[in-house]
């Protein structure tokens, strides 16, 4: 779920567009104000899947198109920026979405679930993870459920704060 920014978000989002102003610094075009969200359901969960993005485990998000869709979700798009926040809704870092592509749930690669980073990082633990998760989803906004359902496959690039950055020359 995303939304607006809050105020640790907004810090951070200003931060970052002051270090590419900077002198040295460059940005292709002026990156639209971000929505701010977290990875996951709950504040456990959101705070333990953040904390994979700053050691630099996680890189690529999974989201049922539908559950995108009731939601009223913006679709993740190559070059947008976000916010992500932890499960205390305090910004930890900016990301850049590199990557997008729609596919049945069952269709994921063991590479993707590498990036996805969770658990032993396999494709096995992903589908079971990602199956308990959409399950849920779907079952709380009313829409069948099955492994072929169509996710949006999202990979990404940490742009901020310097010391997590994926590329210094972001």
């Amino acid at each position: 779920m995303s939304g607006r920014l809050n105020e640790s978000a907004r810090v951070m989002w200003r931060d970052f567009l002051l270090s590419v102003a900077a002198p040295g610094h460059r940005l292709s075009r002026i990156p639209e104000t971000p929505e701010a969200w977290a990875f996951g359901l709950g504040a456990e969960m959101e705070t333990e899947l953040a904390e994979l993005v700053v050691a630099g485990t996680k890189r690529a998000t999974a989201t049922s198109l539908e559950g995108l869709l009731l939601d009223g979700d913006p679709m993740p798009q190559p070059g947008r920026y976000s916010v992500i926040l932890d499960g205390e809704q305090r910004a930890r870092c900016v990301i850049r979405t590199t990557a997008v592509h729609i596919a049945p749930m069952d269709s994921v690669t063991d590479a993707f679930a590498w990036r996805e980073g969770e658990g032993d990082r396999s494709r096995a633990f992903w589908l079971e993870g990602h199956r308990r998760f959409f399950r849920a989803e779907h079952e709380e906004l009313g829409i069948p459920f099955f492994d072929g359902i169509p996710v949006v496959f999202e990979s990404f690039e940490v742009v901020w704060p310097p010391e997590i950055c994926d590329n210094a020359a972001s």
